[in-house]
Formats: structure tokens, C-alpha cells, sequence
């Protein structure tokens, strides 16, 4: 019997191919709380769950862990290398539900959505304190355009805005079907009205924008980061804010969740949401099924598709 501990909150539909496999138990319990990790040949995380060297030293049958989302920050991927533990995940499951994050993030950001929200909860009528911002005519720079970014893009292009993008595996001949501009990361920067981030975390993501490159930005620039709180200099960012140079910023993800100050999140300028991108039904059921299904055929000595340390 091949034996599967979900320690994260995961859609039981999702896990179905698992569930109706009678050659797999499925166990879902913590891993924290688990008192027989010697006997699981599986584990399946979201992002709560810190696969670390030292969880995986105490599952020493482990054979496999499953991340039902896109990034693997949270999972010791050298040390799995090293174990010969295969770690694969579900790149596409949270495309759509990211990309639509981001416009309703732009949107509120530019149409002062929140703050003219509470000011009608409080029973203020002021229509001239919330004057937003058109998206339409507007340059949009997407830095990183993988399967995020191109969603972003199409939507950007019914807003008629103008979309420029920078990303190493980007071709002239794709850039030109799908209605963008390739250029140089620093003309993004320099001539973007909104920038969105969508990169992974990686040493050479890390702090993209921080104070020398938030510097070149176009002034009255607005920043959208719905990808990871590591590709931004936050107490950059502050100051950027603070001297009006940015005139927004609307994020979904932090340098550390949850954040140890709320202080930039609770400026005017900013609207926050507590790293909710991939938190809608039909993703997490998405990104579920597809890791239920590499567990499964990985168990029945079948290739995997998705696996992040072994190709």
C-alpha cells in the first residue's frame, strides 16, 4: 500500500484520483501532528506546510512530495534533490485565478476601489476624494511573461492598454501574434505607467525592485506584485511611496508572511491582500487533480510530468 499524508488543507474532489485508487492510503493530518511519518510514501503540501531538511530526515520512506500550486518556496528543494525525492507541482492550475487577481488588484489601485469602499461604510458621501485613473491608453510593463504574464497581457490588451514585456524566452515572432512589445527590462522600468511582476523566487529575482532600480521608474508609476514578496525591496518601496515618486502599489504577496509590520499596507496608496492569488474554487480544485494525478502515477511506476529537481 502506498501511503499518502496531505498535511495542507487540499479539495477532497481534487484528491479523487488518489481517493478511488485502492492500491493508496491517504492520510490527512499535519505534518506536525503526524507521530508515524516513517510510513508515508507521499506528501502533499500548499504553502503552509515548510518541507524542510529536518521534516524530511523524519520521513525516511518518502518518496515523492506533491505541491498543489505553482511555487515551491516553502519545500527544501537541494536537500529533496539530495534524498532522491522527487517534488513536482501544478504549474498551470493557478494561471487564470492569478491573472485575474492582478486586474482586480490594477483596478482597485487605480479606481480607489477599498478606500472609497470604507468611505461609504462609514456613511461618508465625498465622490471628489476618490478621482482613479483610466487603464485604457496606458503603458503596462509585464516583467516575466510565462503563462501568468501572457494571461495578463490578453486581458491588458481588451483594456486597450499598450503592453510592453521583458522575458529571456520571449521571441520577436510570438511578441508580434500576441500583441506586445518585447524591449529591455530598463525601458520598462523607465516608461511604464503600471509594472506587474510575474517571476519566480529565485538569488536573481530577488529584490528586482528595490532603491536603485525603483529610481529609474517613471515617476507617478503604480507596481502590482502578485507573484512572490521577494522580488521587491519593501522598505524601498516605502520610501518611493512616502516621496510620491510611486503613486501606488497593490500586492499580494510580502517579503514575509504574515508580514512582522503592516506599515505599508495600511498607506493610502497601497491595497493589500493577504496572498489570496490561487484562492479561488475552481484553482484549487485544478491544482489538486493535477498533483493527486503525478502522486497516483508516480505510484503505478508511471513518468511525471511536472516535476520541479528531476527532468
Amino acid at each position: 500500500m502506498f501511503r499518502v499524508l496531505v498535511s495542507d488543507k487540499i479539495a477532497k474532489e481534487g484528491l479523487s484520483p488518489l481517493l478511488e485508487s485502492d492500491q493508496i492510503a491517504v492520510v490527512e493530518k499535519n505534518v506536525n501532528a503526524a507521530d508515524d511519518l516513517d510510513t508515508y510514501d507521499a506528501l502533499l503540501v500548499r504553502s503552509a506546510t515548510k518541507v524542510t531538511d529536518e521534516v524530511m530526515s523524519k520521513m525516511p520512506n518518502l518518496k515523492i512530495i506533491g505541491r498543489a500550486g505553482v511555487g515551491v518556496d516553502n519545500i527544501d528543494i537541494p536537500a529533496a534533490t539530495k534524498r532522491g525525492i522527487n517534488v513536482v507541482n501544478a504549474p498551470a492550475g493557478n494561471t487564470i485565478a492569478t491573472a485575474e487577481l492582478t486586474f482586480a488588484l490594477m483596478l482597485a489601485l487605480t479606481r480607489k476601489v477599498c478606500r472609497a469602499n470604507e468611505s461609504i461604510r462609514n456613511e461618508e458621501w465625498n465622490r471628489s476624494a476618490f478621482q482613479g485613473t483610466e487603464l485604457y491608453g496606458k503603458t503596462l510593463g509585464i516583467i516575466g511573461f510565462g503563462r501568468i504574464g501572457k494571461e495578463v497581457a490578453k486581458r491588458a490588451r481588451a483594456f486597450q492598454m499598450n503592453v510592453i514585456t521583458c522575458d529571456p524566452l520571449l521571441t520577436e515572432e510570438e511578441a508580434e501574434l500576441r500583441g506586445v512589445t518585447r524591449c529591455e527590462r530598463a525601458e520598462i522600468l523607465r516608461t511604464a505607467d503600471i509594472i506587474t511582476l510575474h517571476l519566480p523566487a529565485t538569488p536573481e529575482t530577488k529584490n528586482l525592485l528595490n532603491a536603485e532600480t525603483l529610481q529609474t521608474t517613471k515617476p507617478g508609476v503604480m507596481i502590482i506584485n502578485a507573484a512572490r514578496g521577494s522580488l521587491i525591496d519593501e522598505v524601498a518601496l516605502k520610501h518611493y511611496l512616502e516621496i510620491g515618486h510611486v503613486a501606488g502599489a497593490a500586492m499580494d504577496v510580502y517579503t514575509q508572511e504574515p508580514p512582522e509590520s503592516y506599515d505599508l499596507v495600511k498607506m493610502d496608496q497601497v491595497v493589500g491582500t493577504p496572498h489570496i492569488a490561487a484562492s479561488t474554487k475552481e484553482a484549487q480544485l485544478k491544482v489538486a487533480f493535477v498533483v493527486a494525478e503525478e502522486v497516483l502515477n508516480f505510484a503505478n511506476g508511471k513518468p511525471v510530468e511536472n516535476s520541479v529537481n528531476f527532468k
